[in-house]
């Protein structure tokens, strides 16, 4: 394979400056993928641009990457579902009678109805993306009764949807990662991750600011101002700001002659949670991997471990649909004209959405032919001392994951460096890959280029760029505390 060097940062560089300076993130994907591939094609633009298209379409070629467009788009379904039987307006008026209309209780209202969110967040732990898709689009009225801003949601949703899927391993994170693992020939995948935890400091603290800084109502930087800002003018997002989301993805209203209920949001997700481990356990249990001498117990783990976890969040999307259907009609809330109607209305919303993880994915796979983060982590990995080696995993995996805007293709890279490296080393192979599973979502977190980041945008309509300007200052903390906890680590323990 050619090496490019420096070369193989000028794509998502030029992608990250783009997003920021323009706020147009699909175009600053687009632009990123293009050079990249003109690059890829001796500089030739007519073969670099014909390489580009062919790029975006070869996304559907992986199965797993198919799963989940269709997965993006069948949440849409589920979200609308939620809308038009009236669940998302039974939960706001359920909301209604728990807060105080009394202006004295406006802070205490404040903080109970974040304090909600980032709770529904943490505990949605089946996928990232439905988490933050629910977050946002469910508490988005509430938060704007209350004039908190969009920023603040986006915050909320974006917080909580990666790190608690990356501490609670029954789910397509927790399935894909193990098997990065196996493939590293890690002998007990689910043990190792599970091992981990104990020094996965970045998600940890990341949650433990959050909850921190909501009950205590407090805020620091720009994400002040834009409280300030929501509070005293009455603006969820700042003058001028173009809120990423399209007029589909706004919400339904319920059907007329049908009462409000929570349960009909709750039935949904719910099934949703039900489902997903079942699903793993489904996709995993016939796989090669498992030995027919494993004891039931060795063999569960190991059928979590080689799950796939793109399979397991698409059929739990689809059987929360079948059984939300199936409900709605009996209870006479949504005919079946109506199922099919609000079902392709949703799906409809979510296009934008498709694209972006279209294009996510093609920056990824783009990264990876260019030899991005082979070339990051080898400049940062060379003459290492063994003190210093889980914080320079935290680093080197942080800015490749800001860089490609993925934390999935950042654990492939790092996991296959950060393991064999421990081993040699003779370093405890769980710090090896907290460092490398933390720092990946450091990353993610910072980067305007990150498909998570802009799902919680756009859930929240917030601008996307506002959002993670004011996000960065919470990230940074919990990224600095968990850099010196690692640098800690070595000197003490390695």
């Amino acid at each position: 394979m050619q090496e490019y060097g420096l070369l193989s940062l000028l794509p998502p560089v030029i992608a990250i400056f783009l997003a920021i300076r323009t706020k147009q993130v699909f175009i600053s994907l687009i632009t990123g993928i293009w050079i990249g591939w003109v690059i890829l094609s001796d500089f030739n633009l007519f073969t670099g641009t014909i390489a580009t298209i062919d790029a975006v379409v070869n996304v559907f070629k992986d199965a797993g990457n198919t799963r989940v467009v269709l997965f993006t788009l069948l949440v849409g379904a589920l979200i609308a579902f939620m809308q038009k039987s009236g669940g998302i307006d039974g939960f706001i008026k359920y909301m209604s009678r728990i807060i105080s209309d009394d202006e004295k209780d406006l802070k205490r209202n404040r903080i109970k109805v974040q304090l909600m969110a980032a709770v529904t967040g943490t505990l949605i732990f089946v996928e990232s993306n439905i988490s933050a898709l629910t977050v946002g689009t469910v508490f988005r009225p509430i938060f704007d009764k209350l004039k908190i801003s969009r920023e603040k949601l986006a915050y909320i949703a974006d917080s909580t949807s990666a790190p608690s899927k990356l501490l609670f391993p029954f789910n397509g994170w927790g399935a894909y990662i193990m098997g990065l693992l196996a493939i590293q020939g890690v002998d007990n995948p689910f043990g190792e991750l599970i091992s981990s935890m104990l020094f996965n400091f970045y998600p940890v603290l990341v949650l433990l600011i959050l909850f921190f800084f909501i009950s205590k109502g407090k805020d620091f930087g720009p994400m002040k101002k834009a409280e300030i800002r929501s509070r005293t003018e009455g603006k969820p997002f700042a003058d001028g700001s173009t809120p990423m989301i399209s007029e589909e993805i706004t919400m339904l209203e319920t059907k007329k002659g049908i009462k409000p209920k929570v349960f009909n949001m709750i039935l949904p997700i719910v099934s949703m949670i039900v489902f997903m481990p079942i699903m793993l356990i489904y996709t995993g249990w016939d796989s090669p991997e498992n030995n027919s001498s494993y004891t039931f117990i060795d063999r569960f783990f190991s059928t979590i471990g080689n799950g796939s976890g793109s399979a397991s969040v698409l059929y739990s999307v689809l059987f929360s649909l079948i059984i939300s259907s199936i409900f709605y009609r009996a209870k006479k809330i949504l005919g079946l004209k109506e199922i099919i109607e609000t079902t392709i209305k949703g799906m409809s919303g979510m296009v934008s959405l498709a694209l972006l993880m279209v294009l996510a994915f093609s920056i990824g796979a783009l990264c990876k032919e260019i030899g991005t983060g082979t070339y990051v982590a080898g400049v940062l990995n060379t003459h290492l001392s063994s003190v210093l080696i889980p914080l320079i995993l935290f680093l080197c995996s942080c800015f490749i994951s800001f860089s490609t805007g993925t934390s999935w293709g950042t654990f492939a890279i790092m996991l296959a460096i950060a393991i064999p490296l421990a081993t040699e080393m003779n370093i405890d192979l769980s710090i090896a890959i907290a460092a490398s599973l933390g720092g990946g979502l450091f990353g993610d977190h910072c980067s305007p280029i990150s498909d998570t980041s802009v799902i919680s945008s756009m859930a929240s309509a917030s601008d996307h760029i506002d959002h993670v300007k004011t996000q960065l200052p919470y990230a940074l903390s919990a990224g600095v505390i968990t850099a010196v906890l690692y640098l800690l680590l070595g000197l003490v323990f390695l």
